[in-house]
């Protein structure tokens, strides 16, 4: 190899190092301050007992599960994740032959806000919706509910590290 290949070689070689560097594998778009958030009980404006916490829990679980951001008390953190569960509905999903319902959906509907606390923005606000699948010959209406707000929690969290 000549000293000029040797050269562009070397050259070669640092801009990618430098190029590649600055690349992110998490996925997330947040500012690089915003390392802890605080998710405090949703509130419920619905007559539907306990849900508030449910999608708390599921909430919190997704962004442990993710790993990208740290769950912290709402008064010490980077960023806060609050909101309202709005409506809870149920819906007839499929029909047999006969007109009857054989399976029934609950859709879930909430208001989310996002804010940067140290700042003190909102990063995004928005309503959410998402249902759960539940027949009455087996499958519970709160197995149908929790994964309503399996999927809220996701949505959520999807939203927050990458969308605003």
């Amino acid at each position: 190899m000549n000293r000029t290949q040797l050269l562009l070689a070397c050259l070669l070689n640092g801009f990618l190092l430098v190029s590649c560097g600055i690349y992110s594998f998490s996925g997330s778009t947040l500012p690089p301050h915003i390392r802890t958030v605080g998710v405090p009980l949703f509130e419920d404006q619905t007559t539907e007992f306990g849900i508030d916490q449910k999608l708390t829990d599921a909430l919190i679980k997704a962004v442990r599960d993710d790993n990208t951001l740290k769950i912290a008390d709402p008064r010490d953190a980077d960023a806060m994740l609050s909101g309202a569960i709005t409506r809870v509905e149920d819906r007839a999903g499929q029909y047999s032959a006969e007109e009857i319902a054989t399976d029934f959906r609950v859709h879930v509907t909430v208001s989310v806000r996002f804010e940067d606390m140290r700042k003190r923005t909102v990063m995004w606000e928005g309503s959410l919706s998402q249902w759960g699948i539940y027949d009455g010959a087996g499958v519970d209406r709160q197995e149908g509910i929790a994964e309503a707000l399996d999927k809220i929690a996701t949505d959520i969290l999807n939203r927050s590290l990458s969308d605003w």
